[in-house]
């Protein structure tokens, strides 16, 4: 399975405690912030801020949070000035993977992606030196239970999807980036529940690992999400359900 939906089913396993619900509540308060501090704080006229916000109510975010993130983002409150980074690295088994941040402070963030790039058979790649090997796409999924994947195939494409793929329990809807939410949207009056939409780095093509290097591999990908500054990781692997057991 690609990496990138591969590594997200990972961190659905690992996601129940509420140490990662509360890192996972804190990115997407800085998504909307930074959504709202450059589309501005209306989120009928802006696609980033009601993905957002719509990623933000799909895990039970309380209303006054996501409220006082919009407002700090467009300056009604004061708040925290973040930057948007983008890393490219390298992991075990030569896979490439994309690091994207939200900062208030680049440098500190730099030095802590490079330490445990280090820390974890990595290291970091100069601007390009993995980008090419990706494509920057919309991405949403949808629960395969008792859904009827003509059906939903058709309505994706009708939406103006590009393509939809069954990776175990889920759908994987691929957009242009620009049409992420008009796709959401309409798989939405079709009464399809969209789990999660999001903007991603999908690879081209896939790297396979095996044995130390996917479990390095995992350990090394979990590190860097563990680091409050990164907002999403993606990377080109696959690897066999038993070495994901096995972490």
């Amino acid at each position: 399975m690609a990496g990138h939906s591969k590594w997200k089913t990972i961190k659905r396993a690992k996601a129940a405690t509420d140490k990662k619900r509360g890192s996972l509540f804190t990115r997407l308060i800085r998504e909307i912030t930074m959504a709202a501090k450059l589309g501005g704080g209306d989120p009928s006229g802006n696609p980033r801020l009601r993905t957002a916000i719509d990623n933000a109510k799909a895990v039970s975010m309380p209303k006054d949070n996501i409220e006082r993130g919009i407002k700090k983002g467009t300056g009604e409150l004061e708040g925290v000035d973040y930057t948007e980074v983008l890393y490219e690295a390298y992991g075990p088994g030569g896979v490439a993977i994309m690091i994207q941040a939200l900062t208030d402070n680049p440098t500190r963030t730099v030095a802590d992606v490079r330490h445990k790039l280090s820390r974890n058979n990595g290291n970091m790649g100069t601007s390009n030196s993995v980008a090419f090997m990706f494509d920057r796409k919309g991405q949403m999924t949808v629960s395969a239970e008792g859904v009827n994947e003509d059906a939903l195939i058709e309505a994706a494409l009708e939406a103006g999807a590009d393509d939809v793929v069954r990776e175990d329990e889920q759908f994987t809807i691929t957009t242009d980036p620009g049409s992420l939410h008009a796709v959401k949207e309409g798989l939405e009056l079709k009464k399809y529940k969209v789990e999660e939409a999001e903007l991603a780095w999908v690879p081209k093509n896939t790297v396979k690992v095996e044995g130390e290097n996917a479990t390095n591999l995992l350990k090394l990908l979990e590190a860097l999400e563990e680091l409050d500054d990164v907002q999403k990781v993606d990377a080109n692997f696959e690897m066999d359900e038993d070495a994901m057991a096995e972490d």
